[in-house]
C-alpha cells in the first residue's frame, strides 16, 4: 500500500503538509512526576513488544525465517565480487548444529552459559549468536581496541570458558592470557578461518581445546540437541563497554529489553517507513555494540537481507554499490566525512554556489513533508552522491553521538531519503529516543521511544535545572538494562531505587516536545578559576571547522584555559589553505605556524558564533597529521574519542602548549 493511500485511511495530511502536520503537535505528553513519554501508541502502559510472535530474540529470528520462504538473510563477498548469500534455513540450521555441538563439548543451556564472540562482523557472528540464543546461552562479545587487559578482565568476571573467534591471531591472543595463567578458565577456542597445528598444538599444551568452527558444527548435527529457547526476562547479552576509566562495564541486558527497543522504533515509523522483506542493511558498524545489532533484529525480525562489508572501511563504497542497500545505519563521524568529502569536489565559487541553491530548494521540499530523489536537483547534482551509496538507501539511521544539524540538514536534501536521528547508550539497549517521521527539523535527538519514559533532574554543578527545562536525562522502561554484572558498585550509581537510568547527559525539551542534547555531565573537569567545561559540547562545534577533521580539547584544573589537538582533513584542508595564500603539500602545511594560527581563528569564530564562553574557547592548538583511529587505540569502535588515551599520548604537546601559551 502506498503511504498516501495509508495516510488517506488514517485521515493524515498529504505529505506535503505532513511536516508542518507533525511540527503541529507535542511529540511527548507529561505524566503526573514530571516524566515525559511518547504520543505514539498505548497510552496506558510502555511498549514492551511489537508482535505476539517475537519476543525473544530466538522468536525474532523465527518470525524472520517464516515470512522470508526461506529467502537470502546474510551475505559476504570476496574482493571484485558479487554478494554470496547465507539463506534463512540456512543460518538456522548451522546455529542448531554450533549450538548442539558447544553442549558436546561441554557447555550448558541456560543463562549460566556465557559465551565470548571475538570477530569483526561477518555471517558467523550472527550464526554464533543465533546458536546461544537457540539454547538459552548468553553473548559476551570482546573487541580488539578493549585491549589485552579488559579481554582478560572480561573472560575472567564472566566465567567464560569457551570463545569463538574469527582469526588465529586473535585466538594466540587467548592463548597468551591462558599461558601467563591470567584466564585459567578458558578451555575452549573455537576459529572461524582456518588455522595451523601448530596453534593446536601450542594450545594443547596450556589446556586449551582448538577446534574449527565446521569441526563443531559437524559434531552438533551428528549430537543434535532439541533447542531450548529463552524467554523475555532472561538475560541475552553483556555488553562490556570500554569506559574511559578503569575496568570495561558489562551491561546486562535481557531479550525484552532489546525486543522493547527495537520495537519502539517499529511503532514510531509503522505508518511511514515499515520494514519490507526486501530491505538490505549494510553491516560495518561495531556487532559488539548494540545500535548495529539492534538495526539488525528490525531486518530480521521482517525477513529481510543483511549484507556485511568486507572488513576495510576504506572499501565501504565499494561494498555499497555492490549490495545496494535500503538501510544504512551509520555514525555522525561518517556523516561528516560524507559531506566534507562533497563539498571538496565543489572546488569553485560557483558549484559551491549552485550545490548549497540545489540544497536549499530540496531542504524546502524536506521541511514540507516531501522526500524523494527524482526532482530536478537531484539530476543535476545529487544523483551521483546517491549512487555512491548504491543507488537504493531508503532510510538512514544515525546514532550513538551528536549529528551537526548543518550535516544533517544537508544529507536529508541530498540524499532523497528519510534520515533518522537517535539518542541513547547501551544501558538502554541503544535508544531512548527517536526522530519522529515528518519532522525533518535539525538540533534535536527526537521524542521518547513509546518503550521508555524520559525526565530531567537537577545537575547543580552544571547550573541546569528542571525548572528551566533542562537537566541529567534519565530513562526508565523495559528498554532499561538489568545492571553491571557483578559490580553492585557502579550499578547503584547509574540505576537508581525507583529505577531510573541516570545517563549522565544534560538535555533540554524544545517546545514541540523534542529532547537536545546540551552538554555531558561525564566529562566534565573544573578549570583553575572554578568553571566547569564540557569538553565534548566544545568539541562538537569546534569539528564544523571546515579544514578541521578531528579535534580533542583538553583541560586540567590547575590550568586557567584550554588546549586542543587539531587533526586536519587531507583532503579539505590544503585547498582551504590554498585560498588564504597559505602554500605546501599536506604534511608542510601541518607545520604551518600560519596555517596553524588561521585554522585556531576559524575555530574561535566558530565558537563566537555558537555562544562559547571565552573560558570554553581553547588558547592553543596542536596540529597532528595523523588521524585518530580504532587501530591506534584513540577511538572506540563507535568511533568516540577515548580521552585517557589521547591525554597520555599527546602528553608531551599539551605541556608545551600550555607552557607557550602562559
Amino acid at each position: 500500500m502506498q503511504t498516501q493511500e495509508i495516510l488517506r485511511i488514517l485521515r493524515l495530511p498529504e505529505l506535503s503538509d505532513l511536516g508542518q502536520f507533525f511540527r503541529s503537535l507535542s511529540a511527548t505528553t507529561l505524566d503526573s512526576g514530571g516524566a515525559r513519554r511518547s504520543v505514539i501508541g498505548d497510552c496506558t502502559q510502555l511498549l514492551t513488544h511489537y508482535y505476539d510472535d517475537a519476543r525473544t530474540m530466538y522468536q525474532v529470528f523465527r518470525r524472520g525465517l517464516s515470512i522470508s520462504g526461506n529467502g537470502p538473510c546474510l551475505g559476504f563477498r570476496k574482493p571484485e565480487q558479487p554478494y554470496q548469500w547465507l539463506s534463512y534455513q540456512e543460518v538456522a540450521k548451522r546455529a542448531e548444529f554450533l549450538g548442539s555441538g558447544l553442549l558436546q563439548h561441554d557447555c550448558k543451556v541456560g543463562t549460566e552459559q556465557f559465551i565470548g564472540v571475538f570477530a569483526q562482523n561477518r555471517p558467523e557472528w550472527i550464526i554464533a549468536e543465533l546458536a546461544c540464543y537457540t539454547y538459552s546461552m548468553v553473548v559476551v562479545p570482546l573487541y580488539d581496541t578493549l585491549g589485552p587487559g579488559s579481554i582478560r578482565y572480561i573472560i575472567n568476571t564472566a566465567d567464560i570458558c569457551t570463545v569463538i573467534v574469527d582469526k588465529p591471531h586473535k585466538a594466540i591472543l587467548l592463548l597468551e592470557h591462558v599461558e601467563r595463567k591470567e584466564t585459567p578458565g578458558l578451555k575452549l577456542v573455537i576459529l572461524m578461518e582456518p588455522f595451523d597445528d601448530a596453534l593446536r598444538e601450542r594450545g594443547k599444551k596450556c589446556g586449551v581445546d582448538i577446534k574449527s568452527m565446521q569441526a563443531i558444527e559437524d559434531s552438533g548435527q551428528e549430537n543434535h540437541r532439541v533447542p531450548v529457547p529463552p524467554r523475555p526476562d532472561d538475560l541475552s547479552i553483556v555488553c562490556f563497554t570500554s569506559g574511559t576509566t578503569g575496568n570495561p562495564k558489562g551491561a546486562m541486558l535481557t531479550h525484552g529489553n532489546v525486543v522493547a527497543d527495537f520495537s519502539g522504533f517499529l511503532k514510531v515509523t509503522e505508518k511511514v517507513i515499515f520494514p519490507r522483506q526486501d530491505d538490505v542493511l549494510i553491516s560495518f558498524l561495531p556487532l559488539a555494540h548494540m545500535f548495529e545489532r539492534v538495526i539488525q533484529s528490525v531486518v530480521y525480525c521482517h525477513g529481510g537481507r543483511v549484507g556485511f562489508f568486507q572488513g576495510d572501511i576504506r572499501l565501504l563504497s565499494d561494498d555499497m554499490k555492490a549490495l545496494r542497500p535500503t538501510i544504512f545505519p551509520v555514525v555522525p563521524r561518517l556523516l561528516n566525512r560524507m559531506y566534507d568529502k562533497i563539498f571538496h569536489q565543489a572546488d569553485t565559487s560557483l558549484k559551491r554556489w549552485l550545490l548549497e541553491f540545489a540544497a536549499k530548494r530540496k531542504q524546502a521540499e524536506v521541511r514540507s513533508g516531501i522526500i524523494r530523489n527524482n526532482s530536478i536537483w537531484d539530476e543535476l547534482f545529487f544523483n551521483k552522491i546517491q549512487a555512491s551509496l548504491g543507488g537504493h538507501v531508503r532510510m538512514i539511521v544515525t546514532g550513538a553521538a551528536p549529528a551537526s544539524p548543518t550535516v544533517l540538514g544537508f544529507l536529508r536534501a541530498a540524499l532523497g531519503c528519510q534520515v533518522y536521528e537517535g539518542y541513547g547508550q547501551t544501558e538502554c539497549t541503544a535508544g531512548c529516543t527517536f526522530t519522529t517521521p515528518g519532522d525533518w527539523t535539525s538540533g534535536h535527538v527526537g521524542a521518547p521511544l513509546p518503550c521508555n519514559h524520559i525526565k530531567l533532574v537537577d545537575a547543580e554543578e552544571l547550573n541546569y535545572w528542571t525548572s528551566k527545562g533542562e537537566g541529567e536525562i534519565c530513562v526508565k522502561g523495559p528498554n532499561v538494562f538489568k545492571g553491571y554484572l557483578k559490580d553492585e558498585d557502579r550499578t547503584k550509581e547509574a540505576l537508581d531505587s525507583d529505577g531510573w537510568l541516570h545517563t549522565g547527559d544534560i538535555g533540554k525539551w524544545l517546545p514541540e516536545g523534542t529532547l537536545k542534547i546540551i552538554d555531558r555531565k561525564k566529562h566534565i573537569f573544573k578549570l583553575a578559576q572554578g568553571e566547569y567545561v564540557a569538553p565534548e559540547k566544545i568539541e562538537n562545534i569546534y569539528i564544523r571547522s571546515e579544514p578541521v577533521a578531528q579535534i580533542y580539547v583538553h583541560g586540567d584544573s590547575l590550568k586557567a584555559f584550554l588546549v586542543g589537538i587539531v587533526v586536519p582533513d587531507p583532503e579539505v584542508m590544503p585547498c582551504w589553505a590554498q585560498k588564504k595564500g597559505i602554500e605546501g603539500n599536506y604534511q608542510e602545511l601541518c607545520k604551518s605556524k600560519e596555517l596553524k594560527k588561521a585554522i585556531l581563528d576559524d575555530m574561535v569564530m566558530l565558537g563566537k558564533e555558537s555562544g562559547l564562553h571565552s573560558f570554553e574557547q581553547v588558547k592553543a592548538i596542536y596540529i597532528h597529521c595523523d588521524m585518530f583511529s580504532v587501530q591506534n587505540g584513540l577511538l572506540t569502535p563507535t568511533l568516540k574519542a577515548k580521552r585517557p588515551e589521547l591525554r597520555e599520548y599527546f602528553k608531551k604537546q599539551i605541556e608545551e602548549l600550555y607552557s607557550i601559551s602562559m
